[in-house]
């Protein structure tokens, strides 16, 4: 175990002094945090508790800016290529079982439901850049007899710029191309707005096919009670999927307990949170690879910098527990179903014969929990409208 006590033991009585965010008024400094660990002396093959000492101390600067440091603008202006993606999350991919897990566990599940199926739906809440659904495009190309007509919605948010809706339809265009080359008959559907504005007849469901709905690792980009509290934006979203009665609902969420409203007790969740994670990159990750340094900047780093630097509507990173998770998906109507056991063998002898010792899987609760050293990470489970 990396030297996590000591980056925290300089950075966690700092948050004591930060005022909450202003738009006026005089800020304070983030002093001895960035001249220890500030960026002008960062160096990228240092120990992980340095690098993450980087990004939480850039996240400080910010908050106490109030917004208007070159910092926040950078980083909230700051597109990532899909080309850039690509590597890191394929970087991941081998070096952490947490997407491949989930892939592995959600692509399975729809492909046993729908091997008689003639139409199949995948809806995807927050798809990104869709880089699972080729692996199911190949395998349902297999299928002995025939493919199905497959359509996938593909949903997120819109992108700031003229074009809300740019990543989201090249991800379309990406895949389409993939199932021409497998001769699967394919159709998008792309939807780039508010997932709480999202109504039925958006999603084109037909009556014939064979409905799945994911929604992998992204439910903590929607607004909780905190910003919403007469209209929650997860209730609704809840409440929308029930309503189209899907025939799987797949969830996949971050364990966390950062998406406190009170900075300090956030601060140190998100500060826990993350040092497992950076702790893990230094196990599994050479320091010197380009695909760690975009792991650490695309996938943790801006995710720590918003919990961190912004409040209100401009913070977008509220994860909850997996069993607040539960909770909440019971009360919108949806029983939980247990994953197949087959499937839950294979995923528990993969973590075993291919990632590092220290990898944890586990089932709980009709959820599979996958985390680092003792710190669950990631939870998947299976749901049905009631």
């Amino acid at each position: 175990m990396w030297h996590s006590k000591s980056l925290r033991s300089h950075l966690c009585p700092t948050p004591k002094g930060v005022p909450p965010f202003q738009e006026e008024g005089t800020y304070g400094s983030t002093g001895g945090i960035s001249a220890r660990y500030g960026r002008g002396a960062l160096v990228w093959v240092s120990p992980g508790w340095y690098r993450l000492a980087h990004y939480f101390a850039d996240a400080l600067e910010a908050r106490l800016a109030g917004g208007r440091s070159p910092i926040y603008k950078s980083i909230a202006a700051r597109k990532t290529k899909a080309s850039d993606y690509l590597r890191a999350y394929y970087t991941s991919l081998a070096s952490a079982p947490f997407k491949k897990i989930s892939n592995f566990a959600s692509i399975r599940t729809i492909i046993n439901e729908t091997r008689k199926a003639d139409k199949v739906h995948v809806i995807d809440f927050g798809i990104l850049y869709g880089f699972q659904w080729p692996t199911f495009i190949q395998r349902i190309s297999k299928r002995e007899n025939g493919p199905p007509r497959v359509k996938i919605t593909g949903i997120d948010f819109p992108q700031p710029g003229f074009r809300p809706a740019e990543r989201v339809e090249d991800t379309g265009q990406r895949l389409a191309r993939y199932a021409e080359k497998f001769g699967v008959p394919f159709e998008y559907n792309a939807i780039a707005r508010k997932w709480e504005n999202i109504r039925p007849e958006d999603l084109k469901i037909e009556t014939d096919e064979y409905l799945a709905v994911t929604c992998m690792y992204r439910g903590k980009n929607l607004p909780d009670e905190s910003v919403m509290a007469q209209s929650c934006s997860r209730t609704k979203v809840l409440d929308l999927i029930r309503k189209i009665k899907p025939d799987i609902f797949i969830h996949g969420v971050v364990n966390g307990t950062y998406g406190a409203p009170f900075f300090l007790t956030r601060f140190r969740e998100v500060l826990y949170h993350f040092s497992a994670l950076f702790d893990m990159l230094e196990a599994c990750v050479p320091r010197e690879i380009t695909e760690r340094t975009l792991i650490e900047k695309e996938m943790f780093g801006r995710e720590a910098f918003n919990v961190v630097a912004c409040e209100g509507w401009e913070r977008v990173e509220r994860p909850e527990t997996y069993k607040q998770w539960q909770v909440r998906n019971m009360r919108a109507g949806f029983g939980q179903v247990a994953f197949d056991r087959e499937i839950v063998r294979e995923a528990m002898e993969k973590v075993k014969m291919y990632f590092h010792k220290d990898f944890l899987i586990d089932e709980q609760s009709r959820w599979v929990l996958l985390g680092w050293r003792g710190r669950i990470v990631n939870a998947i489970s299976c749901w049905k409208p009631v």
